[in-house]
């Protein structure tokens, strides 16, 4: 395969996927990492991918970048249901608890699963969100008890933050939370872009006794602007692959569990 076939192929698994990874380059395409290392650093040369560890990411994926909660529910879409369908597996048969959504697409489909959940395990659930999107789908479910926190909506993400939300989110202590992040980084943890939005998770990660994220490998050693969590401050990483080292031996060595979807 020629050198413009293989980044044709780059390029469109790129933009389906919002991560590409060396190794599974190498392997779909039949060539050595090396070749898949020069032709990634081809394409970023003309600024049509930015390098990560481990792999790529598309060119706009700066450290403040964020794309609208519209953008993202049509990137992934197959795997973020997935994970959800998967993430849902923690709501046992009989469940008695609070549940925290956070804000994202994935969390998102979470809520969007919730229902089904509800009626093949006999949960009884009171749920607490700050998300809008969220808020609407979980008002729909006949068998769930909503909470909704206030504060100022961000247009981005349809999600509330500032001082009211925070004062909130310090007056409960959910049984669980299901939590979205923009990078999961062995060495920085879970960041997202916008310092308001980061406040809000690392309060809502504080305040549960269990903490589920729900992230597709295209967050992995992906760095947002800002922290607001360290890896061993989460139970439970669910996502569509299993990541690749030094992340894999971070999770453990904070022993998160990985669920596979």
């Amino acid at each position: 395969m020629y050198a413009t076939e293989r980044q044709a192929h780059i390029t469109r698994h790129l933009a389906e996927r919002g991560r590409v990874s060396v190794v599974g380059l190498a392997d779909d395409l039949g060539v050595t990492t090396e070749t898949i290392r020069r032709d990634l650093d081809a394409l970023e040369q003309q600024g049509l991918l930015r390098r990560v560890h481990g792999g790529a990411v598309p060119a706009r994926a700066g450290s403040i970048t964020e794309p609208s909660i519209a953008e993202r529910m049509t990137v992934n879409s197959d795997a973020k249901v997935a994970i959800a369908r998967r993430a849902l597996d923690v709501i046992t048969d009989g469940y008695r608890g609070a549940i925290m959504f956070d804000a994202g697409s994935t969390v998102g489909s979470v809520a969007a699963g919730l229902g089904e959940r509800v009626a093949a395990t006999g949960a009884r659930l009171d749920v607490v969100t700050h998300a809008v999107p969220v808020a609407q789908t979980l008002s729909l479910l006949p068998d769930v008890a909503l909470t909704v926190l206030g504060g100022q909506v961000r247009g981005l993400t349809a999600a509330a933050v500032g001082p009211s939300t925070l004062s909130a989110l310090a007056a409960l202590r959910p049984d669980l939370a299901f939590v979205g992040t923009n990078g999961v980084s062995p060495e920085f943890g879970l960041s997202t872009p916008d310092p308001a939005e980061a406040a809000v998770k690392a309060a809502i990660v504080r305040s549960a006794r269990r903490v589920v994220v729900v992230a597709d490998q295209a967050k992995f050693g992906v760095e947002s602007f800002v922290r607001f969590a360290g890896l061993d401050e989460i139970d439970i990483l669910v996502t569509d692959a299993a990541p690749e080292e030094p992340l894999a031996a971070a999770l453990a060595d904070a022993d998160v569990e990985v669920w596979l979807a």
